[in-house]
């Protein structure tokens, strides 16, 4: 068990940091977005501006023994950054670090620190005609530093990966309060292990990254975006298989929705239109972008004449303006918050082998049926095998009369995913919810791995105790 002894720890650091620096905590930074886990009121919150400071705040988190518990825009969805242990902590905000410290136009290369938020990262890139690829339905409120720490993904995955796949280097505080300098802006690095790769994704475990370098990209110029009815999941699938091949690397995103999706935006957000007819089964959300191809447009017409020849899809309709296209996404962003409106018995963020994905939702939904009248809502970025499969109330039932099921509903999920080599968190990541059933799923060795990289750099386990993994 570590010692709190937070008192101790002010008088460490009183007089080395700037006047505001320690607060009393809010219950804004103790409470998981769902109310699913609290913190405890009596730890300190950290608001370091540089990374010096936050290296002197870790280090006498060391001195003392007391755990930090990394906190960025606060927006994760797997109990990451709120430790319900009943021991004080020092909860460590990156937020007060928000400059852009360096921007290599030429290079196409940013310098930024980890409390910027991304929207406000976004915006600023593409004032020079450039693109950061990273967009997700939180961009207005989560920060850098978490996208980084949870390796976040969007809805442009397809074309541009995940953040860690266009993130060239990262500064970080490790758990000794030393500094990790790995800010560069190389292409290729092959100078032995990467320990950026190792930080980001780590959740706040093995240090506190406090700034990052990305690659940027040539803002889109040209972008069709196109709302499509099919028959299935696997007809889907079909699709996404011809539009990359008539288009290549054009599709930029590639979204899978139920019509139960249709019905919950509906129902509980009357305020956002709904681009689409509710009597399909399922929809397909399409986008293809270039900044070069001035022919994209005839292009992707020539790709809706084929696929409807074809009877890919039954109907469907283009955007015909960027006030239109931006509907579609709107629509699509405030399917999560419907969700919460209508309240889930069973959340899952998993990813499948593309080929497994329409026996999976085709059987799982099938066995759930037959044991429970639950609603089902299925979405996700299907272009790379990311589903979100969530199980909701019945519209006559309250939530808590799941209470008793809920369990053996997510574990079925769970269990087929694992039979079929997907994984059980494709962008979420672990945090404290999805820990124990990371150590059902995942191969011994890759826990035990992770255990030893854990132990040798944070050996006193201060960093994130209780997330992702345990010492």
């Amino acid at each position: 068990m570590l010692n709190s002894s937070i008192p101790n720890f002010v008088k460490t650091v009183e007089g080395r940091l700037p006047q505001g620096t320690l607060r009393e905590v809010t219950s804004k930074y103790l409470e998981e977005p769902r109310g699913l886990l609290n913190g405890n009121n009596s730890s300190i919150l950290a608001l370091p501006r540089t990374t010096k400071e936050a290296s002197i705040i870790v280090k006498a988190c060391q001195k003392e023994k007391i755990s930090i518990i990394p906190y960025s825009g606060g927006t994760g969805l797997v109990g990451g950054q709120v430790d319900p242990r009943h021991e004080a902590s020092v909860i460590l905000s990156t937020e007060r670090m928000k400059n852009i410290r360096d921007f290599y136009l030429d290079e196409k290369v940013i310098i930024v620190e980890s409390g910027v938020i991304l929207e406000h990262l976004q915006e600023e890139v593409s004032k020079s005609n450039l693109l950061f690829p990273l967009a997700l339905a939180s961009q207005g409120s989560c920060r850098i530093g978490g996208n980084l720490a949870t390796n976040a993904g969007g809805v442009q995955v397809l074309k541009y990966g995940n953040i860690r796949d266009f993130c060239l280097g990262v500064e970080a505080v490790l758990p000794n309060g030393e500094i990790f300098n790995g800010l560069n802006r190389l292409r290729k690095d092959n100078t032995g292990y990467d320990l950026k790769n190792l930080l980001i994704g780590s959740e706040g475990t093995l240090g506190l990254i406090t700034a990052a370098s990305f690659r940027l990209f040539p803002k889109p110029n040209q972008i069709c975006t196109a709302i499509l009815n099919v028959k299935s999941p696997s007809e889907a699938l079909e699709l996404l298989n011809f539009a990359q091949e008539f288009m290549d690397d054009r599709v930029s995103s590639f979204e899978l929705i139920g019509r139960k999706a249709v019905e919950f935006v509906t129902e509980c957000l009357p305020e956002i239109k709904v681009p689409m007819s509710a009597e399909s089964e399922w929809f397909v959300l399409i986008e293809s972008t270039s900044s070069t191809d001035q022919n994209i447009h005839e292009k992707f017409e020539q790709f809706m004449h084929l696929i409807f020849e074809k009877k890919f899809v039954q109907d469907g309709v283009i955007a015909q303006s960027e006030a239109q296209r931006r509907t579609f996404w709107k629509f699509r962003e405030s399917i999560p918050e419907a969700n919460r409106l209508v309240g889930s018995i069973g959340s899952t963020d998993i990813s499948l082998p593309l080929g497994e994905i329409a026996e999976f939702i085709k059987m799982v939904s099938h066995e759930i049926s037959l044991i429970s009248d639950c609603q089902i809502n299925c979405f996700g970025h299907v272009g790379d095998g990311n589903l979100h499969f969530n199980l909701f109330r019945n519209w006559d039932k309250t939530k808590s009369s799941y209470d008793s099921i809920a369990p053996k509903l997510t574990n079925l999920i769970y269990d087929e995913v694992v039979k079929r080599n997907g994984s059980i968190s494709a962008e979420h990541g672990i945090g404290r919810l999805n820990k124990a059933r990371l150590l059902q799923s995942s191969d011994k060795i890759k826990i035990e791995t992770m255990k030893a990289i854990k132990s040798a750099i944070d050996p006193n386990g201060i960093f994130n105790p209780g997330a992702l993994i345990d010492l």
